[in-house]
């Protein structure tokens, strides 16, 4: 009989609500694997509550039968029960629905990774680039079950909406052996919703500062066993990327997009799904002060569109197989007009791939396997120009004219096992992973895999410990200009090498624990030694980055989160994170010149801290609720700042940024100072009938104004600065 269900998880912050038809079916699909609270409700009978342990891809069926009222049969249930994932080998920090649609306003372009940097161990540089424990490019995002390896940042491609997004799943470390290839930090996204019958969608409309402007519509509708749904985007910001100035010269930039989602239950065995995304970004290169006197322009475009296709089929409620397949293109341009300085550029770069991934999942006694392979098809095509307008910026010898252009083929293959075994209160994770790249190099490796978590049951902890052996391959973006032959031409000290893949150990320890049946808290240790350690550097100054690779590096640190899903009308969390990353020369590959170059060639030892060195982050929230239909929150953020390295005068960085800046960095110790800020925000139901709801949110970010610097000489313009005070404001229907 209909029913309303109510399903459940605080360690993964998932809470959702399901009305079960006139035969008493409902399914939930995609569940993260954890223990859940299902409760269940029906006028005239007695709630039922009980536990729900999800531990396998294969469907798991519960019978429900509801008590008449007063009876009651059914054991109750208490949230502490799903604070907890006793058999969890390694740290995974989600963000659920409700985090996302409260979270604080974010530019347009970056929402998703703005939800991801409030997460321990993850620092932003400039323009929403994100770095997981001191990782430069190995970031993979997994959205609806498809890696996607590029770098994702505002700068270099469109982000995923998050008004898009109903779960984001984080890993640093603990990979199973499905994951390779980027592994500083898996994001998973969901993008997928459960399957309702009939109409439904969402309409959002938010502004604020900079002129700012968004909105988002989607809707689903689901008829027997098919459901569709569509959705649009668009924004537009006069403040798109981060300035290297106060003044925020050029920074104005627009955001568009639209997804298209069907499924259908072909029958009790056999499910398709196909995704297509369609994301543009158009946006001006801010300039600094010299630069918007000369009168100087730069744009940039990204597109990306890509077609995603799903198969799954269930051989036995023990076995099942998936197929993945993706086709996807990214392009991205750039150019000046003929007043910029120090020079007029310009690049036109693609990325079309092709992807496939099969996998088949298997729970037999203690054991939850899964096997597969993957290919990865794609070719790349770059062209690059520049114009020198002001030689004196440059060595005597740098050509006034370049033009580059180049293309490759990218072939990479993989396969893995890997196994999930529970002894009682121990729990054993274990894989090994085979991978094939073959770009510009031609190398090959295996990956062991392993993980052990202890439940000491009399004091509630978990014991965690892992260990990832990684094999991660160089980022694509620029990396042929990195390697050609044709940029020997630029200068008469050139190191040119090319960029081989990163091969590293990951290890990790920790431990949780559930506090006053309210509380979470996870802790953990962890090291990183890894072999050509990558990073990124700036050919000339054409705001065009390209790989670089060191001998080593080693990257350490702590990390702890203090968590309250939800406490009485209290709800929030507070997290830090200790970090340390040292590189240590020689260089091993990219591209180096002039003065650079020589120091890079002559340089075979001693060490540095990496780009992504900031040793402490604070990430703090506090969200209280008013009333059943008002809420408040503050939020606030601490970071110790990143390393500087300036060989110029104060004089000239005087003139190019302004002494305002030149006051928040710290050229003694060689890092940018510590930056600051707090945020309110506060929402209300304004009205609610059933699953139809109208609600307004408003909030103001950096509420102190404190000048932030987040790289001094860094990408494009030389410097960043993070947001001025700026107030938002959101309207939500739900219908």
């Amino acid at each position: 009989m209909p029913a309303t269900l109510e399903l459940t998880s605080e360690v993964n912050q998932y809470h959702r609500h399901f009305k079960a038809d006139s035969q008493g079916l409902a399914i939930a699909r995609q569940l993260p694997f954890g223990i859940y609270e299902l409760r269940v409700t029906r006028s005239g009978f007695a709630p039922f509550s009980e536990a729900v342990e999800i531990r396998s891809a294969s469907p798991e069926a519960l019978k429900v039968i509801l008590e008449v009222a007063p009876v009651r049969t059914a054991v109750t249930v208490g949230g502490q029960e799903t604070l907890i994932d006793p058999h969890r080998t390694h740290t995974v920090n989600r963000i659920g629905q409700e985090a996302i649609e409260e979270a604080p306003a974010a530019s347009p372009g970056r929402s998703l990774a703005d939800l991801v940097v409030t997460e321990p161990g993850w620092v932003f540089e400039a323009n929403g680039i994100l770095h997981p424990r001191a990782s430069e490019y190995q970031v993979q995002y997994v959205v609806d079950g498809v890696p996607l390896t590029g770098n994702r940042s505002a700068a270099f491609v469109p982000d995923v909406d998050a008004d898009d997004v109903q779960e984001v799943s984080i890993m640093t470390a603990g990979y199973p052996a499905e994951f390779g290839r980027k592994l500083g930090g898996v994001i998973e996204v969901q993008t997928t919703r459960d399957q309702r019958p009939g109409f439904h969608g969402r309409a959002v409309a938010s502004g604020g500062s900079f002129d700012t402007a968004e909105g988002y519509l989607e809707g689903q509708y689901g008829w027997g066993r098919n459901t569709l749904s569509v959705s649009g985007s668009g924004a537009a910001t006069d403040r798109f990327l981060d300035p290297p100035t106060t003044r925020n010269y050029t920074n104005h930039g627009t955001a568009a997009g639209w997804t298209g989602h069907y499924e259908r239950d072909i029958d009790a065995h056999n499910r398709v799904g196909v995704i297509f995304r369609r994301e543009q970004s158009k946006f001006l290169v801010p300039d600094e002060i010299v630069q918007q006197e000369a009168g100087q322009r730069q744009d940039r475009t990204n597109y990306e569109t890509a077609l995603q296709g799903s198969f799954q089929h269930i051989f036995t409620p023990r076995v099942v197989a998936s197929v993945d397949a993706m086709a996807r293109d990214v392009t991205a341009g750039f150019w000046s007009n003929p007043l910029s300085t120090p020079m007029i550029a310009g690049q036109d770069r693609s990325y079309r791939e092709g992807y496939a991934k099969g996998t088949v999942s298997a729970h037999e006694g203690r054991h939850e396997l899964k096997f597969g392979a993957e290919g990865d098809f794609a070719g790349l095509r770059e062209a690059l120009n520049y114009q020198i307008t002001d030689p004196a910026q440059f060595d005597p010898d740098t050509p006034p004219v370049f033009n580059f252009l180049g293309r490759a083929q990218d072939r990479e293959q993989a396969a893995f096992a890997q196994d999930l075994i529970r002894l009682k209160d121990w729990t054993f994770s274990a894989g090994l992973r085979f991978d094939h790249y073959k770009l510009l190099v031609d190398q090959t490796a295996w990956s062991p895999r392993a993980g052990i978590a202890y439940f000491w049951q009399a004091t509630g902890i978990v014991f965690r410990a892992s260990y990832d052996r990684v094999f991660q391959t160089p980022a694509f973006e620029n990396l042929l200009v990195a390697s050609s032959l044709a940029v020997v031409s630029l200068s008469d000290q050139v190191l040119r090498l090319p960029v081989e893949p990163s091969r590293g150990n990951y290890y990790e320890a920790g431990f949780a624990r559930a506090l006053f049946g309210k509380l979470r808290l996870d802790a953990n240790l962890y090291r990183r030694d890894v072999s050509n350690y990558a990073d990124d550097d700036l050919l000339l100054n054409t705001g065009v980055s390209f790989p670089i690779a060191f001998r080593r590096a080693e990257i350490y640190g702590a990390e702890v989160k203090v968590e309250v899903p939800r406490w009485g009308p209290f709800s929030g969390y507070v997290s830090y994170a200790n970090s340390r990353g040292n590189g240590y020369l020689p260089v091993t590959g990219g591209l180096f010149l002039g003065a650079a170059g020589a120091q890079a060639i002559s340089a075979t030892e001693g060490w540095f801290p990496v780009s992504q060195d900031q040793r402490n982050t604070l990430r703090a929230r506090f969200r209280y609720q008013i009333a059943p239909r008002v809420w408040a929150a503050l939020d606030s953020a601490y970071d110790s700042g990143l390393p500087v390295e300036f060989d110029g005068t104060y004089a000239e960085a005087a003139a190019e940024y302004g002494t305002a800046i030149l006051d928040r960095v710290d050229f003694v110790r060689g890092r940018a100072r510590p930056g600051y800020t707090i945020g309110a925000s506060a929402g209300v139901i304004l009205k609610q009938v059933g699953e139809r709801k109208l609600h307004f949110q408003a909030g103001v970010e950096n509420l102190t104004n404190q000048l932030n610097v987040i790289d001094f000489a860094g990408l494009f313009s030389g410097t960043a600065l993070a947001a001025p005070r700026s107030i938002s404001c959101k309207l939500q229907a739900d219908f």
